[in-house]
C-alpha cells in the first residue's frame, strides 16, 4: 500500500499541508476571485446606497492602489518570515521551525492579503466609464482595513512570541498537551498492562521499504491487523527513531496467516524528521536545544538557559506524575494482547532534559544552581518510584561541579540550589 492509499501516506499529506505556507494563501486567492464575481452580481441586482457610488477614475485608482499595497504587504510578511528563520536557526533551534510553519495566524494573514489582491484585481476589469462596481470597491476597502488589523496583530504576536522564553512556554504547552490529553491512539486503545512481551522467536519480520524518522503509528489499525491474523505485533523501534531502509520494524509472533508487509508498513508513518503529534519528547528535545544553544560560547546567555529550564521543569513535573512502562501492550476488543509498543520511561525523559544542559553548562554557576533546584523540586513532588533516577542525576551534577570548580568557595556557591540561578538562593538539601 503506497502513496495516499495508505494511512501513512495520508498522514504525510496532512503533515505537508500543516507545514505548507502556500496552500492556505492559494485558497485565499481563489476565494477572493469568487467573492469578486459575487460582488459584481450583487451590485447589478441591488444598488448600494448613494454614498457608496464612485466615479470610474476613483474606482480604478482605489483598486489599483489596493493591488499594489497587497503585493507590498506580502513581500513585507515574507521578509519577516525570513528573519524568523534566521533567528530560529541562529539562536533558537532549527527543530522549532517545524512548529512555526504551522502557525495559523501567519497563514490567515497571507490568505487575507492574497484574497484582497485577487478581489481588487478581479474588479478592475469591470470598471468602465458607465459601469462601476460600487459595492465591490467598498468591500475592497473593508478588506484592506481587515488586512491592516491582521498585520498589526501579526506584528504584535511575533515581536513578543519570538523571545526564547515565549517559545519555551509554547513548546512546553504543546508537549504537555500531547502527553496529558492522549493525542496519540495509544491512550484510546485498550491496554493490557498484565500481558508479557512475547518471548518466543517471531514468525515473520516486517522490514521498512523506505527510510526516515518514525513520526506516528496507526495504533488502532495495527491492533486490527494483528487481530485479523490472530497474532501479536511487536514494534522494535521507538517513535522518533530514524530507521534506514530494510530495518526490521515489526516482529510478528504467532498467527493463523501471514500479514501483508506492505499493509503493515502503511500503518507506520515515516518522514524526514520527527514531529510532535505522537512524540512529546520532541518538545523536550526542542527545549534542550534552545538551552544549550544559549550556553554556547558564541551566545553565552545562561539567563536564557535558566528561563528554558523553568519550562523543562514544568514539563518534567507533568511527565513524572505518570507511570511510564518500558513498553505498552495493547489489546483488541476481546481483551487479547495484539500490539506491543516501546515507550520512554521516566529515566529517558529525565536524562534528555538534564544531561546535555549539565555538560554544556557545567562551568556556569547559574546553570548548576538552577539544575540543582529543579532536581530537588522533583524529589519533593514526584512519587517515590521516580526518586532513584533523580538522585542519580543529582550525584552526576555534584561530580560535575567538583570537577569544574576547584576552588572550595566557588564550589560551595555552585552547589547551592537556586530557582533563579543566582539571586534567589534556597536552603540546600542533601539527597
Amino acid at each position: 500500500m503506497g502513496g495516499l492509499t495508505s494511512w501513512a501516506g495520508r498522514f504525510r499529506l496532512r503533515q505537508y499541508v500543516m507545514a505548507s505556507l502556500w496552500i492556505v494563501p492559494m485558497l485565499g486567492l481563489v476565494l477572493g476571485t469568487l467573492l469578486a464575481e459575487l460582488a459584481l452580481l450583487a451590485d447589478e441586482t441591488n444598488r448600494p446606497p448613494s454614498g457608496w457610488h464612485y466615479s470610474a477614475a476613483t474606482a480604478s485608482g482605489v483598486l489599483a492602489a489596493i493591488v499594489g499595497a497587497m503585493v507590498a504587504l506580502l513581500g513585507f510578511v515574507v521578509t519577516i518570515g525570513v528573519l524568523v528563520v534566521q533567528q530560529a536557526t541562529g539562536t533558537l533551534s532549527p527543530r522549532y521551525m517545524r512548529l512555526w510553519y504551522r502557525d495559523r495566524l501567519q497563514k490567515a494573514v497571507l490568505a487575507t492579503f492574497t484574497g484582497t489582491f485577487a478581489f481588487a484585481f478581479s474588479l478592475l476589469r469591470s470598471v468602465e466609464s458607465d459601469s462601476v462596481p460600487d459595492l465591490g470597491v467598498t468591500l475592497a476597502g473593508a478588506a484592506v482595513a481587515v488586512s491592516l488589523v491582521l498585520l498589526l496583530v501579526y506584528l504584535n504576536r511575533f515581536t513578543h512570541s519570538l523571545r526564547p522564553v515565549a517559545i519555551a512556554e509554547l513548546v512546553a504547552r504543546m508537549g504537555e498537551t500531547v502527553f496529558t490529553t492522549g493525542a496519540t491512539a495509544i491512550r484510546s486503545a485498550a491496554p493490557r498492562g498484565d500481558a508479557a512481551v512475547p518471548s518466543r522467536d517471531p514468525v515473520t519480520r516486517i522490514r521498512t521499504v523506505r527510510g526516515g524518522a518514525i513520526q506516528a503509528f496507526n495504533v488502532t489499525g495495527l491492533v486490527a491487523e494483528a487481530a485479523r491474523h490472530d497474532c501479536v505485533f511487536v514494534v522494535t523501534r521507538l517513535i522518533g527513531d530514524f530507521v534506514p531502509p530494510g530495518t526490521v520494524l515489526v516482529e510478528v509472533h504467532g498467527g493463523t496467516s501471514e500479514p501483508d508487509p506492505a499493509r503493515v508498513n502503511g500503518l507506520v508513518a515515516l518522514g524526514a524528521e520527527r514531529t510532535i503529534e505522537q512524540d512529546p519528547a520532541f518538545a523536550l528535545r526542542i527545549l534542550v536545544d534552545i538551552a544549550i544553544r544559549a550556553l554556547s560560547p558564541a551566545v553565552n546567555d545562561p539567563t536564557t538557559a535558566v528561563q528554558v529550564i523553568n519550562y523543562i521543569e514544568w514539563f518534567l513535573h507533568t511527565v513524572g506524575q505518570e507511570r511510564l512502562p518500558g513498553h505498552y501492550v495493547l489489546a483488541d476488543r476481546d481483551g487479547r494482547a495484539r500490539l506491543v509498543l516501546p515507550g520512554r520511561d521516566w529515566e529517558n525523559y529525565l536524562q534528555l532534559a538534564v544531561c546535555e544542559i549539565r555538560d554544556y553548562g557545567g562551568s556556569s554557576v547559574q546553570i548548576c544552581r538552577r539544575l540543582r533546584a529543579m532536581l530537588e523540586g522533583l524529589l519533593e513532588t514526584l512519587p517515590e518510584p521516580q526518586h532513584p533516577s533523580v538522585l542519580a542525576e543529582i550525584t552526576l551534577l555534584r561530580e560535575s561541579v567538583e570537577r569544574e570548580f576547584t576552588d572550595p568557595a566557588r564550589r560551595a556557591i555552585a552547589q547551592q540550589a537556586d530557582h533563579q540561578g543566582i539571586g534567589g538562593r534556597l536552603p540546600r538539601r542533601e539527597p
